[in-house]
């Protein structure tokens, strides 16, 4: 093995080690609490900032959101994200998204991201997974700050919306083609 890869994987074999910490308890809340509440509090500060997510979300039938998303990389990468599904603002389920990726990449970043499910068989067909990877299934649009000012709801007819937020740090690469999803039960 050479020694960039084996570093890669100590890379990435850390930051997965580290990753569920990331939902943390504040002051007695339970992680579901939290969690939900980090939530929401993304979407809200999405949808003051961006206009096509705030004319979408009375519109979706339910909105996935990880607050934060980390991903690190060293030829090999991961990235691992704690989050929940909210109809009509409140909690419905919570979700982990994980991700590996191989190739030319070095660096860490955190982000968040959030899909808006915008019909009933979209959203039944994410729920009834037992384990959703973007990309496969209904059709997810990542809506970049491009589309964001251009488009107008009475031109969107895709299934899902995805809007990538608050990145800090610097790494190539981001997206969120072939995350997988899976639901989780926090404490």
């Amino acid at each position: 093995m050479s020694t960039k890869w084996m570093a890669g994987v100590v890379v990435v074999a850390t930051f997965l080690g580290v990753a569920p910490a990331s939902v943390s308890q504040d002051k007695g809340k339970t992680e579901a609490a939290q969690l939900t509440s980090e939530s929401q509090a993304a979407l809200q500060k999405l949808t003051s900032s961006v206009e096509l997510a705030k004319l979408l979300a009375p519109k979706a039938h339910a909105v996935l959101v990880f607050p934060k998303v980390t991903k690190a990389g060293l030829g090999v990468g991961g990235q691992y994200g704690e989050g929940t599904l909210l109809k009509k603002g409140t909690a419905a389920a919570f979700y982990k998204t994980t991700g590996a990726s191989f190739g030319l990449q070095a660096g860490g970043q955190q982000y968040g991201y959030a899909m808006f499910f915008m019909n009933t068989k979209a959203l039944d067909e994410f729920v009834n997974a037992s384990g959703f990877e973007v990309g496969v299934g209904p059709s997810v649009v990542l809506v970049d700050e491009g589309m964001a000012k251009t488009t107008t709801t009475a031109t969107l007819k895709d299934d899902i919306y995805a809007f990538v937020f608050g990145q800090k740090g610097l790494m190539a690469g981001l997206g969120v083609q072939g995350n997988k999803i899976t639901k989780i039960t926090p404490k």
